[in-house]
């Protein structure tokens, strides 16, 4: 499979995943709103291994559909649809993406 077409997969799933993270999102909000016994509780579960495992997975999607999105501002203005170039982006991209998680993994 090229690498272009396993990084136009990868976009599709990471917006799905980022989806699942707005509801996750939406549950912090809820326990917020619940009071300070509520957030507790989630804050407890939330410091799970797993469960800190898939934020920072939610934090790889968000960046790697970041840089996928300005990819996609550079298709727009017509530029990049030559097979090499393409394929440098896609490196590009993926590249990009782990140096963001990585400097978000930092300053957390």
């Amino acid at each position: 499979m090229p690498l272009t077409a396993f990084i136009s997969i990868t976009h599709r799933l990471t917006g799905i995943l980022l989806s699942a993270g707005l509801l996750l999102f939406v549950l912090i909000l809820s326990a917020l709103a619940m009071g300070e016994a509520s957030y507790l509780t989630l804050q407890a579960v939330l410091q799970f291994w797993l469960i800190k495992l898939i934020y920072w997975g939610f934090v790889f999607a968000l960046c790697f559909h970041a840089c996928h999105g300005v990819r996609h501002l550079f298709w727009d203005a017509g530029y990049s649809f030559d097979k090499e170039t393409l394929t440098r982006y896609a490196q590009i991209e993926l590249i990009a993406a782990c140096i963001l998680t990585l400097v978000i993994l930092l300053a957390v």
